[in-house]
């Protein structure tokens, strides 16, 4: 198939999802995405007529890409697919990887007006958009999924799929996943609640039992920044902090607005002038405050290590 420049957005009639699907994930059963075959990802899925409804409800719990590939047409678009399918298991849930082969259910790239392959087409809460067109190397696939990760998580977007049940023959359909990690079902449930008071409590009771686990010191930053934006006006932050440019509390708070926002590197690099700029308490509070968004964003992040940096420089 000839590469075409993508010009909108695959649609297709999702009104039906506004509200989230009966089932929380989509683990198996009547209302989830059948079992997957035996040696591929707990978080992958080749996506049939018969399970297209049920996959696009699983976006309700969170991300879904769907991997639109044609093996006959364009070999290599099947290892796009194939790479998702594989990274879907490292980021354990973070988004589940719907394997589309066009050639076998043309009825799907049809309805979702897909225009070439390949194509990753990112679902969240029933909303396709385009993410991807070209064929990645596995290493800069990877790169490219970590920011999107990133980026939703600041946008709040924290919960994970549970993993699919292998479906070896005769295994019975619907039975329990013994793999499902429960460990942040609690705070995860708050978020998606809107209690964000309560995931900050929640998220701290398993930093306080395990101060070792990333994941959920990262649930806990973002919580409370979530936490501290709350009814926030965002134009009446932003000239509060430009009124008063060395005030602690008003910089931190259009920090933690702008990290919502997406502009990473803006709250970074507002609260590392901040540090150069104050000294004593203030300059130890702004501080502390940027490396609680470096643990929000995540340790591995590029734009952690930069400000990271940054951050050293400022300070010696």
């Amino acid at each position: 198939m000839t590469q075409q420049p993508f010009t909108r957005p695959g649609a297709i009639d999702l009104s039906a999802l506004k509200r989230p699907a009966p089932t929380p994930s989509p683990g198996g059963g009547a209302n989830g995405p059948a079992g997957v075959p035996a040696g591929r990802s707990s978080y992958a899925l080749d996506v049939t007529e018969e399970n297209f409804q049920a996959t696009i409800e699983a976006s309700m719990t969170a991300p879904v890409l769907l991997a639109f590939y044609s093996p006959t047409r364009m070999p290599e678009s099947g290892q796009l697919a194939d790479d998702l399918a594989t990274l879907s298991a490292e980021f354990e849930g973070k988004f589940l990887a719907g394997l589309v082969d066009i050639d076998a259910v043309p009825s799907i790239a049809q309805a979702m007006q897909i225009p070439s392959v390949p194509l990753v087409v990112a679902v969240l809460e029933g909303r396709p958009a385009p993410l991807l067109q070209d064929a990645l190397p596995i290493e800069e696939l990877r790169t490219a999924l970590t920011q999107v990760m990133q980026q939703l998580a600041t946008q709040g977007v924290t919960t994970r799929h549970q993993p699919l049940p292998t479906a070896p023959v005769g295994a019975e359909e619907g039975a329990e996943d013994p793999g499902v990690d429960p460990r942040y079902a609690a705070a995860q449930d708050a978020l998606g609640d809107g209690d964000i008071d309560r995931a900050v409590a929640e998220y701290q009771k398993l930093v306080t039992a395990n101060p070792a686990d990333a994941e959920a010191s990262a649930g806990l930053a973002m919580a409370k920044i979530l936490q501290r934006t709350q009814g926030v006006d965002l134009q009446a932050a932003r000239a509060a902090a430009a009124a008063n440019p060395d005030d602690v509390d008003a910089q931190t708070l259009v920090a933690d607005l702008d990290l919502l926002g997406g502009h990473v590197d803006d709250a970074f690099n507002r609260l590392v002038d901040l540090v150069r700029r104050t000294t004593g308490d203030d300059r130890n509070k702004a501080r502390e405050h940027l490396v609680g968004l470096f643990a929000a964003v995540g340790n591995e992040d590029p734009r952690v290590l930069k400000g990271r940096q940054n951050l050293a420089s400022a300070l010696f």
